[in-house]
């Protein structure tokens, strides 16, 4: 997983942390805020990221999604991006505040702030993207992602692709929530190589969500073992397996957003997240009285995907490029799942 596009069980890590407190009375001055008007007097839509969106593709997409719902709607649009926690809570408020139609929030972060805030403001809607609230509120709907889907996809790549037969993991934490990114990699790679063996390692530690160099590490332990093929799911440590991966002639898989420019030649794909789709859908959702639900988005609902699977990968860097027959197995077992014949076990759910 990237740094900042984690999945809602990051939330749970960050609740032990104890890391979410709510302010109330803040303004938003030091936030960075950005608007794009539609016709006067049309619905606001507004969307507040944890973290400034820069470069984050993760982050962009969800900005390209709500600008897509506001334009829809001839109404207009308005992104608070936050810099830390301060600033996520002033954020917040500030949304509240300007009463737009939907309020969209991006991340595990927000679940505890939207959670103080929904009982006090019923007719406010609420969109909870890659996360949820723990408690059900009628104007709060949540939009998760069925990652395990497209984990599998890659691993169904890796077992085409491995050399050694031996494909491997790389995960932030020891829980049914991350191990949406080894367990149904694994499982992929038996589908297209059933001798094939798999390990997972963990990063832990008391950082494990920016730690490079355990991430590295890990890894590095896995390729001396004779795994070749990496499923790197370690956050912000992502880079530290590629960095093994490169450094050993292995390969390596990447998560969220396109991450083979990261390390050209050893990335092989990515399962990305189409965040503008779900944020787009999502506000659907929320207009649309779906309020109090959580609905998730797969490939069947285009919410997740390969890199390899989508248009642009000819200038991608990705190595999946070099290997049409690999994908068109691919597409062939992507098919599959989204007619509903073959079904990818959700360690969360179990």
């Amino acid at each position: 997983m990237s740094r900042r596009s984690r999945t809602r069980a990051l939330r749970l890590a960050a609740t032990v942390a104890g890391a979410a407190l709510f302010a109330t009375g803040c303004n938003a001055a030091a936030a960075k805020k950005e608007q794009e008007g539609g016709k006067s007097g049309g619905p606001l839509f507004t969307l507040v990221t944890p973290d400034a969106v820069g470069q984050n593709e993760f982050l962009k997409l969800s900005v390209a999604g709500v600008k897509a719902a506001a334009k829809a709607h001839s109404g207009s649009s308005k992104v608070y991006e936050s810099t830390d926690a301060a600033t996520r809570q002033q954020n917040v408020q500030a949304a509240v505040d300007s009463k737009p139609r939907v309020i969209v929030l991006v991340g595990f972060e927000f679940a505890d702030l939207v959670a103080q805030q929904a009982p006090a403001r019923p007719d406010q809607r609420f969109l909870v993207v890659d996360a949820c609230t723990e408690q059900t509120y009628p104007n709060v709907s949540c939009a998760v992602f069925r990652e395990h889907e497209g984990v599998f996809l890659a691993g169904a790549e890796a077992g085409l692709l491995t050399r050694s037969g031996k494909v491997g993991a790389v995960d932030v934490l020891d829980t049914p929530q991350f191990r949406r990114y080894s367990e149904p990699f694994a499982a992929g790679a038996k589908k297209t190589a059933p001798a094939s063996e798999a390990s997972t390692r963990f990063v832990g530690g008391q950082s494990p969500f920016n730690d490079s160099a355990r991430a590295k590490e890990q890894a590095s332990s896995l390729i001396s073992g004779g795994t070749d093929q990496l499923m790197a799911a370690a956050a912000a440590g992502n880079y530290g397996v590629f960095e093994a991966a490169k450094a050993k002639g292995a390969f390596a898989y990447g998560v969220d957003v396109n991450q083979c420019a990261s390390a050209p030649g050893t990335v092989v794909d990515n399962v990305i997240k189409k965040t503008d789709v779900v944020v787009e859908k999502g506000i659907e959702q929320a207009i649309g009285g779906k309020g109090g639900q959580s609905l998730s988005y797969g490939l069947k609902e285009g919410g997740i995907s390969l890199t390899g699977l989508e248009q642009g990968l000819a200038d991608s860097q990705c190595v999946i490029a070099q290997h049409a027959p690999v994908l068109d197995r691919v597409r062939q077992l992507r098919d599959q799942i989204v007619s509903g014949e073959l079904q990818v076990d959700d360690p969360a759910a179990k």
